[in-house]
Protein backbone atom coordinates (compact mmCIF):
# COMPACT_ATOMS: atom_id res chain seq x y z
CA UNK A 1 0.00 0.00 0.00
CA UNK A 2 1.05 3.49 -0.46
CA UNK A 3 1.19 5.64 2.53
CA UNK A 4 1.90 9.47 2.23
CA UNK A 5 5.50 10.54 4.06
CA UNK A 6 4.25 13.76 5.37
CA UNK A 7 1.88 11.54 7.45
CA UNK A 8 4.40 9.18 9.10
CA UNK A 9 6.11 12.54 10.38
CA UNK A 10 5.98 12.85 14.23
CA UNK A 11 4.73 9.19 14.12
CA UNK A 12 5.85 7.59 17.58
CA UNK A 13 8.78 4.81 17.52
CA UNK A 14 8.34 2.22 19.75
CA UNK A 15 12.09 -0.46 20.50
CA UNK A 16 11.21 -3.72 21.89
CA UNK A 17 11.71 -2.17 25.35
CA UNK A 18 10.40 1.12 25.36
CA UNK A 19 9.81 4.47 23.54
CA UNK A 20 12.35 5.64 21.51
CA UNK A 21 11.09 9.09 20.21
CA UNK A 22 9.14 10.43 17.25
CA UNK A 23 10.41 10.52 13.30
CA UNK A 24 11.57 14.26 12.39
CA UNK A 25 12.28 13.18 8.60
CA UNK A 26 13.34 10.01 6.06
CA UNK A 27 16.20 10.05 4.18
CA UNK A 28 15.89 8.12 0.69
CA UNK A 29 18.73 7.28 -2.01
CA UNK A 30 18.30 9.25 -5.66
CA UNK A 31 19.27 6.42 -7.02
CA UNK A 32 16.53 4.20 -6.44
CA UNK A 33 14.50 6.47 -4.80
CA UNK A 34 13.66 4.40 -1.93
CA UNK A 35 13.80 5.45 1.75
CA UNK A 36 17.14 4.29 3.72
CA UNK A 37 16.66 5.62 6.71
CA UNK A 38 13.83 7.20 9.30
CA UNK A 39 15.62 10.14 11.08
CA UNK A 40 14.03 9.81 14.95
CA UNK A 41 14.21 13.08 17.25
CA UNK A 42 14.61 11.13 20.89
CA UNK A 43 14.42 14.27 22.70
CA UNK A 44 16.52 14.65 26.13
CA UNK A 45 17.60 11.09 25.67
CA UNK A 46 20.42 11.36 23.17
CA UNK A 47 20.73 14.85 22.32
CA UNK A 48 23.00 16.04 19.85
CA UNK A 49 22.97 12.68 17.67
CA UNK A 50 21.64 11.89 14.85
CA UNK A 51 19.87 8.57 15.46
CA UNK A 52 18.89 6.35 12.31
CA UNK A 53 16.06 3.64 11.47
CA UNK A 54 16.78 1.34 8.69
CA UNK A 55 13.36 -0.12 7.75
CA UNK A 56 15.04 -3.09 7.88
CA UNK A 57 14.45 -2.88 11.42
CA UNK A 58 10.94 -1.86 11.41
CA UNK A 59 7.98 -3.91 12.56
CA UNK A 60 4.32 -4.00 11.47
CA UNK A 61 3.33 -0.14 11.83
CA UNK A 62 -0.05 0.68 13.79
CA UNK A 63 -1.14 3.18 11.02
CA UNK A 64 -4.52 3.96 13.38
CA UNK A 65 -2.54 4.81 16.65
CA UNK A 66 0.72 6.36 14.60
CA UNK A 67 3.45 4.02 16.54
CA UNK A 68 6.06 2.41 14.44
CA UNK A 69 7.46 -0.71 16.17
CA UNK A 70 11.10 -1.07 15.37
CA UNK A 71 12.63 -4.06 16.14
CA UNK A 72 15.69 -3.17 18.48
CA UNK A 73 16.91 -2.79 22.09
CA UNK A 74 17.01 1.13 23.47
CA UNK A 75 20.35 -0.18 24.24
CA UNK A 76 21.19 -1.56 21.03
CA UNK A 77 20.45 1.84 19.35
CA UNK A 78 22.29 3.86 21.76
CA UNK A 79 25.34 1.61 21.24
CA UNK A 80 25.33 2.60 17.43
CA UNK A 81 28.44 4.21 16.06
CA UNK A 82 27.78 7.59 16.36
CA UNK A 83 26.86 10.59 14.17
CA UNK A 84 26.75 13.91 14.93
CA UNK A 85 23.28 15.78 14.72
CA UNK A 86 24.12 18.14 11.53
CA UNK A 87 26.68 15.60 9.93
CA UNK A 88 25.54 14.39 6.69
CA UNK A 89 25.49 10.44 6.71
CA UNK A 90 28.61 9.43 4.77
CA UNK A 91 29.32 5.98 3.16
CA UNK A 92 31.72 4.87 5.50
CA UNK A 93 29.20 5.69 8.51
CA UNK A 94 27.04 4.01 6.92
CA UNK A 95 28.85 0.73 6.43
CA UNK A 96 30.26 0.74 10.09
CA UNK A 97 26.40 1.26 11.34
CA UNK A 98 25.18 -1.68 9.19
CA UNK A 99 28.31 -4.27 10.19
CA UNK A 100 26.94 -2.84 13.73
CA UNK A 101 23.46 -4.24 13.39
CA UNK A 102 25.37 -7.41 11.23
CA UNK A 103 22.76 -6.89 7.88
CA UNK A 104 24.03 -6.85 4.68
CA UNK A 105 24.56 -3.58 2.89
CA UNK A 106 21.46 -2.39 0.99
CA UNK A 107 23.63 -0.76 -1.94
CA UNK A 108 24.94 -4.04 -2.91
CA UNK A 109 23.38 -5.98 -4.90
CA UNK A 110 20.91 -5.58 -8.27
CA UNK A 111 17.41 -5.21 -5.97
CA UNK A 112 16.51 -1.89 -4.46
CA UNK A 113 17.47 -3.38 -1.21
CA UNK A 114 20.98 -4.90 -2.46
CA UNK A 115 20.38 -8.71 -1.78
CA UNK A 116 16.86 -8.44 -1.56
CA UNK A 117 13.68 -6.81 -2.98
CA UNK A 118 12.30 -5.47 0.09
CA UNK A 119 14.20 -4.59 3.07
CA UNK A 120 12.13 -7.36 5.52
CA UNK A 121 14.43 -9.35 3.27
CA UNK A 122 17.61 -7.99 5.39
CA UNK A 123 16.32 -8.52 8.36
CA UNK A 124 16.01 -12.28 8.02
CA UNK A 125 19.63 -12.42 6.40
CA UNK A 126 20.71 -11.18 9.40
CA UNK A 127 19.36 -13.97 12.10
CA UNK A 128 20.88 -16.70 9.52
CA UNK A 129 24.35 -15.10 10.58
CA UNK A 130 24.98 -15.23 6.32
CA UNK A 131 28.02 -13.06 5.48
CA UNK A 132 27.46 -9.39 4.58
CA UNK A 133 28.51 -9.19 1.03
CA UNK A 134 31.54 -7.11 0.47
CA UNK A 135 31.58 -3.66 -1.10
CA UNK A 136 33.43 -0.80 -1.50
CA UNK A 137 32.66 2.97 0.04
CA UNK A 138 31.88 4.46 -2.97
CA UNK A 139 29.59 7.74 -2.33
CA UNK A 140 26.01 7.32 -1.32
CA UNK A 141 23.40 9.54 -2.63
CA UNK A 142 20.92 10.46 0.56
CA UNK A 143 18.38 13.19 0.34
CA UNK A 144 16.05 14.95 3.07
CA UNK A 145 12.35 14.05 2.36
CA UNK A 146 11.79 17.36 4.88
CA UNK A 147 14.30 19.40 2.35
CA UNK A 148 12.87 18.18 -1.36
CA UNK A 149 9.54 18.77 0.34
CA UNK A 150 8.73 22.28 -1.77
CA UNK A 151 11.39 22.00 -4.48
CA UNK A 152 10.04 23.38 -8.04
CA UNK A 153 8.43 21.13 -10.43
CA UNK A 154 9.41 22.17 -14.18
CA UNK A 155 9.42 20.77 -17.75
CA UNK A 156 11.58 22.90 -20.46
CA UNK A 157 11.25 26.15 -18.75
CA UNK A 158 7.93 26.24 -17.61
CA UNK A 159 6.80 26.10 -13.85
CA UNK A 160 4.30 23.51 -13.52
CA UNK A 161 4.52 23.55 -9.41
CA UNK A 162 6.32 22.31 -6.50
CA UNK A 163 6.60 19.62 -4.44
CA UNK A 164 3.73 18.79 -1.58
CA UNK A 165 4.46 15.16 0.03
CA UNK A 166 5.82 11.87 -1.60
CA UNK A 167 4.32 8.37 -1.56
CA UNK A 168 6.18 5.34 -0.88
CA UNK A 169 5.27 1.47 -0.82
CA UNK A 170 4.95 0.61 2.65
CA UNK A 171 6.86 -2.78 1.86
CA UNK A 172 9.43 -2.11 -0.20
CA UNK A 173 9.65 1.95 0.88
CA UNK A 174 10.61 2.94 -2.65
CA UNK A 175 9.07 6.37 -3.51
CA UNK A 176 6.53 5.55 -6.10
CA UNK A 177 5.52 9.28 -6.49
CA UNK A 178 5.66 12.81 -5.77
CA UNK A 179 2.92 14.78 -4.84
CA UNK A 180 2.93 17.97 -7.11
CA UNK A 181 0.93 20.92 -5.91
CA UNK A 182 0.03 22.78 -8.71
CA UNK A 183 -1.87 25.85 -7.08
CA UNK A 184 -0.23 28.66 -8.74
CA UNK A 185 -1.27 27.14 -12.55
CA UNK A 186 -3.89 24.97 -11.72
CA UNK A 187 -5.61 26.39 -9.40
CA UNK A 188 -4.85 24.00 -6.60
CA UNK A 189 -5.26 20.60 -8.56
CA UNK A 190 -2.55 18.27 -7.34
CA UNK A 191 -1.00 15.38 -9.73
CA UNK A 192 1.44 12.67 -9.21
CA UNK A 193 4.67 12.22 -11.14
CA UNK A 194 6.84 8.74 -10.64
CA UNK A 195 10.43 9.33 -10.37
CA UNK A 196 10.73 7.33 -13.46
CA UNK A 197 9.69 10.18 -15.06
CA UNK A 198 12.22 13.21 -14.05
CA UNK A 199 14.58 14.11 -16.42
CA UNK A 200 17.10 15.48 -13.95
CA UNK A 201 17.06 16.91 -10.40
CA UNK A 202 19.20 20.28 -9.73
CA UNK A 203 19.75 19.38 -6.17
CA UNK A 204 21.68 22.88 -5.44
CA UNK A 205 18.59 25.15 -7.59
CA UNK A 206 15.96 23.15 -5.80
CA UNK A 207 14.67 22.00 -8.94
CA UNK A 208 13.34 18.89 -10.48
CA UNK A 209 12.48 18.51 -14.47
CA UNK A 210 10.38 16.12 -15.77
CA UNK A 211 9.93 14.14 -18.92
CA UNK A 212 6.51 15.46 -19.27
CA UNK A 213 4.44 18.63 -21.09
CA UNK A 214 2.56 20.92 -19.29
CA UNK A 215 -0.27 20.13 -21.50
CA UNK A 216 0.08 16.64 -20.07
CA UNK A 217 0.40 17.43 -16.51
CA UNK A 218 -3.06 20.03 -17.27
CA UNK A 219 -4.80 16.94 -18.03
CA UNK A 220 -3.63 14.35 -16.35
CA UNK A 221 -5.79 12.41 -13.93
CA UNK A 222 -6.33 14.82 -10.37
CA UNK A 223 -5.08 13.24 -7.02
CA UNK A 224 -7.15 13.50 -4.12
CA UNK A 225 -5.31 12.84 -1.02
CA UNK A 226 -8.78 11.85 0.51
CA UNK A 227 -9.41 9.07 -0.89
CA UNK A 228 -5.43 7.66 -1.63
CA UNK A 229 -4.34 5.52 -4.63
CA UNK A 230 -6.13 2.59 -6.15
CA UNK A 231 -4.31 -0.24 -8.11
CA UNK A 232 -7.19 1.59 -11.08
CA UNK A 233 -6.30 5.19 -10.71
CA UNK A 234 -2.35 4.19 -11.20
CA UNK A 235 -3.37 2.26 -14.70
CA UNK A 236 -5.26 5.33 -15.56
CA UNK A 237 -2.31 7.38 -14.53
CA UNK A 238 0.13 5.11 -16.71
CA UNK A 239 -2.15 5.00 -19.70
CA UNK A 240 -2.44 8.54 -19.64
CA UNK A 241 1.39 9.20 -19.89
CA UNK A 242 1.79 5.76 -21.94
CA UNK A 243 4.22 4.66 -19.26
CA UNK A 244 5.53 1.23 -18.45
CA UNK A 245 3.72 -0.27 -15.26
CA UNK A 246 6.28 -0.89 -12.22
CA UNK A 247 4.14 -3.71 -10.68
CA UNK A 248 4.71 -5.43 -13.72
Amino acid sequence: MLRSLNKIHNYVLQAEDGKIGHCKDLLFDDHFWTIRYLVADTGNWLPGLKVLLSPISFGEPDWDSRIFPVRLTKKGIEDAPKLDEHAPVNRQHEIHWTEYYGWPYYWGGSYAWGVGAHPGALYYEKLSNKKAIEVNSESNHLRSVHEVTGYHIKESDSGIGHVKDFLADDKTWSIRYMVVDTHNWLSGKKVLISPDWIDSVDWEENKVSVALTSEQVKNSPEYDPSTGVSREYEVRLHEFYDRPKYWK
